[in-house]
């Protein structure tokens, strides 16, 4: 039968990825064929190695023929995957271990047993992450990244119909608790039998570690509280940013901000990002060397970036974090009508920070991005959140990952381009497409500035021009812009609790 060679495929692949041992074989044998409700098996060699696309793809095929599953949507082929790996997946106890006596060799030896590990299990799915389109654009703040993201999949209606219709639960309360270690998802939650995560000490806290499943940069992880609690930035949080580069110098953690619009996509659940990658916001220069009154003996100043970023450095972490709460604490407070930032309306607080740590030439450093969530008839969906003018490339709030550098566009994107491409090599003279009628004003930019736009550099041009609308839109969430008169407002700031003293 198909089914018991693709089982045989399965199993060879555990081996060769070190997912199950030579001892694990038989045990995992029987734990595949309980799934697929078999009763007979015989094993075979198999040749060739297919990959484990096709082999999961092969089995969820027979799943559906045996009537195992009966709907053939990507909610429930993932689901149903997902159950299947887990069955290679060790117990969380053993991965635990593994990590510990790899981390006795160093940080990184841990890391990358931990990370090949997420990818080998299919928790990280290498076939989807390969299919998202990726470029560099050069600005004036250096090179951005740009991704348009295509490994998330898209519910068709029939699976959004049926994960509105099922039963609400609160088990998992949300996406990064951890007990989704292990857990069988259900239509409106995702499969997690093959996820493992690894405990940290973090500010004398229960955290935890995990990688991504959609991995945006390399080794992306997730840095998670073991209580479901809302985001909060504060003392503690510099702490712990700092603790966990400690923990893991190779790696840089940051965190969205707490407030909505300004805050990424999940506040309640307080969590970091980090992973091993440099960013073009920590590429970036200082252009304005400051002195915080209290704390000189750090390095700090002013981040040549379109967004407002203060960087201060030091050998040890307690004067950072001091100087950190500091800073934040005077910007929650702060006003300046004449810049249009305000602390509160009423009652209500718009001042935040989203916040980096590294460890970088000995020394520990952190990004203090400057945050405000302020909203007005005019910019209903925010003053400091890409403009209306922009939604036709991305409308969703800057996150941490977009802070630094790293543009997340939407998969609706990669048709909208072909279509924008197939417009103008046509001439652009005919009547805008309903499909891409809202890039029109994009597009007339785009045959304005160049003279000349064919198949050869088509491409190219658009890439960049998508590049220019992120480093705009990267400018309008920044709260002192980069014009004289911001960068006057800036340096009013910095008097709050410092001096500016000049240039690098």
């Amino acid at each position: 039968m198909e089914i018991n060679r693709r089982i045989c495929e399965l199993i060879n692949y555990g081996l060769n990825t070190g997912l199950i041992r030579r001892e694990d074989k038989i045990y995992t044998i029987n734990r595949l064929l309980e799934v697929f409700e078999l009763e007979e098996f015989e094993e075979e060699e198999v040749g060739q190695r297919p990959e484990l696309e096709m082999i999961l793809k092969g089995l969820i095929d027979d799943a559906l023929e045996m009537k195992i599953i009966t709907s053939n949507d990507i909610v429930t082929r993932d689901l149903f995957d997902t159950k299947i790996m887990g069955c290679l997946v060790p117990r969380p106890g053993e991965i635990i271990d593994k990590f510990k006596a790899f981390y006795q060799i160093s940080p990184e030896q841990a890391t990358k047993y931990y990370y090949k590990l997420s990818q080998d299990s299919d928790y990280i799915r290498r076939y989807r992450i390969e299919r998202d389109m990726k470029w560099i654009v050069a600005t004036n703040y250096g090179n951005l990244d740009i991704t348009i993201n295509l490994s998330k999949p898209e519910k068709d209606p029939k699976a959004i119909a049926a994960a509105l219709k099922a039963k609400q639960s609160t088990y998992p309360k949300c996406l990064l608790c951890k007990e989704n270690e292990g857990y069988a998802g259900r239509g409106n939650h995702p499969a997690r039998q093959n996820h493992r995560i690894i405990p940290i000490e973090l500010g004398n806290q229960q955290w935890y570690f995990q990688y991504s499943p959609y991995v945006y940069y390399n080794e992306h992880c997730i840095v998670l509280n073991g209580e479901h609690i809302p985001m909060r930035i504060d003392r503690g949080t510099f702490v712990k940013l700092l603790g966990f580069v400690r923990l893991f110098p190779h790696y840089f953690v940051g965190s969205n901000a707490d407030l909505p619009i300004v805050g990424g996509s999940i506040l309640t659940h307080d969590h970091f990002q980090g992973g091993h990658y440099e960013f073009p916001m920590a590429k970036a220069p200082i252009e304005e060397r400051v002195s915080i009154k209290g704390y000189e003996r750090l390095e700090a100043g002013i981040v040549k970036w379109p967004m407002s970023v203060l960087r201060i450095r030091s050998e040890a972490e307690a004067p950072l974090v001091n100087a950190a709460e500091h800073i934040l604490n005077i910007w929650r407070q702060y006003t300046d009508k004449d810049a249009f930032i305000f602390s509160h309306t009423d009652d209500v607080p718009h001042n935040t920070i989203t916040p980096i740590a590294r460890f970088r030439a000995g020394k520990f450093e952190m990004d203090l991005v400057l945050r405000n969530n302020i909203t007005t008839k005019a910019f209903p969906d925010g003053l400091y959140h890409p403009h209306k003018e922009h939604h036709h490339i991305k409308k969703e709030n800057i996150g941490l990952i977009e802070v630094m550098g790293l543009a997340v566009l939407p998969a609706r994107l990669k048709e909208e381009i072909e279509q924008v491409k197939d417009y103008i090599l046509s001439g652009a003279d005919s009547i805008l497409p309903d499909c891409i009628e809202k890039h029109g004003n994009w597009i007339q930019r785009i045959l304005k500035d160049y003279q000349s736009i064919n198949a050869s550099n088509i491409d190219v041009i658009l890439q960049n021009e998508i590049g220019k609308v992120y480093a705009e839109i990267l400018e309008q969430t920044g709260v002192f812009k980069r014009s004289s008169e911001g960068k006057a407002a800036f340096a009013r700031f910095i008097k709050a609790f410092g001096t500016l003293i000049g240039g690098e």
